[in-house]
């Protein structure tokens, strides 16, 4: 019998026949497709990080602090810097967000049990649930052209009032829209159901001047969880760091599920040398939102159609073939996403050389690339 055969017929029935998630991991000179920060760790931050990593080396024969106690007080720090005091006991990491999102579906979904996200949204939450044996049901955004997938409140809850799901996965700034929500969104979902409502914040710092964050709303919801990431804006995706803040109760029920001693040693000191040069590591965030802003600009007067972004990307559409396109940029030595929405690419924001190099390669593809309807 094929092998492939054999182990699809051993798998669970609700993981066959999928595919695994991944996008293109190739050598291009202008990769721009999985929203990475494009600038290097500085110099200094990682003279700091390799001398923390050097002190803790002599006991790694010991396990590393399971609590990451002095973590989750740094974290705690940098969040409350926002304006919103945030507790360490409100803390919680995992090795990146999706460790973080794995153990809230594991204690709050599994099997008999709904979570609902709006799609499109981040395409790793569905994987996330089905791997727990979470129900996951797709809840929709407004329609590109009537709304450019914005979420409002009235059609959220509706929503979640027809499938009375446990879990509710927000994202904001939405991946890959772009699209941030309003504070108002959030507080009716929350009231809305009697179950988890998660809001994914993890390119919150590219957020436009005046966007909010959900931080401000946890008081007093212990329903309500605010995960972020250190992979974007702290250019840290290598690190594998993510977080989230929520109530202390719910942050000690997911020591229930958290594998033990799953933050490494090396982990929680590159982390932590990266958040005491906060500061220095948060630099490139403005430079970024320029290009995320120029990105929206110029593809405007090539005709395309931009969705207003708070994030370090760009949603774009009115291509006849999205696909096409993508392929024709590839060729041209530009990597971009395509996220599986008909006529739309999205494109990292990146170094200034970068966002030239996308934009004149895209320019000149217009002509017989653009096309598609509103």
């Amino acid at each position: 019998m094929d092998p492939r055969a054999t182990i699809e017929a051993m798998l669970r029935p609700d993981l066959r026949g999928r595919t695994a998630y991944g996008a293109p991991q190739l050598a291009v000179p202008v990769a721009l497709n999985t929203n990475e920060n494009s600038y290097p760790v500085p110099a200094v931050v990682v003279e700091a990080m390799t001398r923390a990593v050097a002190e803790a080396a002599a006991g790694l024969n010991r396990y590393p602090d399971r609590e990451f106690t002095a973590l989750r007080t740094d974290l705690a720090a940098y969040l409350s810097r926002g304006g919103t005091p945030v507790d360490a006991a409100q803390v919680w990491a995992g090795n990146g967000s999706n460790e973080v999102l794995l153990h809230l579906l594991q204690a709050f979904g599994g099997p008999g049990r709904v979570a609902v996200g709006f799609t499109p949204a981040y395409s790793m939450h569905p994987i996330i649930a089905t791997t727990t044996g979470t129900t996951w049901v797709d809840g929709m955004r407004g329609v590109a052209g009537d709304g450019a997938f914005d979420l409002d409140a009235t059609s959220a809850v509706a929503q979640v009032r027809e499938h009375r799901p446990d879990v509710v996965l927000l994202c904001s700034p939405n991946n890959p829209t772009g699209t941030a929500l309003g504070l108002d969104v959030v507080e009716a979902v929350h009231d809305a159901t009697t179950g988890l409502v998660v809001v994914d914040e993890a390119y919150a710092e590219f957020a436009r001047p005046g966007t909010p964050s959900a931080l401000t709303l946890l008081a007093g919801r212990p329903r309500l969880v605010v995960t972020r990431t250190m992979s974007k804006a702290f250019a840290l995706a290598g690190g594998r760091l993510g977080y989230l803040a929520a109530a202390p109760a719910l942050v000690d029920a997911l020591r229930l599920v958290r594998m033990p001693y799953h933050l490494s040693t090396p982990t929680q000191a590159v982390a932590r040398a990266a958040l005491a040069h906060a500061d220095l590591m948060l630099e490139t965030v403005g430079v970024v939102k320029e290009q995320r802003d120029r990105i929206v600009d110029a593809l405007t007067r090539m005709g395309l159609e931009p969705v207003p972004s708070d994030a370090n990307f760009v949603l774009f559409g009115g291509l006849a073939d999205s696909h096409a396109t993508w392929q024709a940029l590839l060729e041209r030595g530009v990597l971009v996403r395509d996220v599986g929405i008909p006529h739309y690419l999205r494109v990292t924001a990146g170094t200034p050389e970068e966002t030239t190099a996308f934009l004149d390669a895209l320019a000149a593809l217009v002509p017989t690339h653009a096309g598609a309807a509103s």
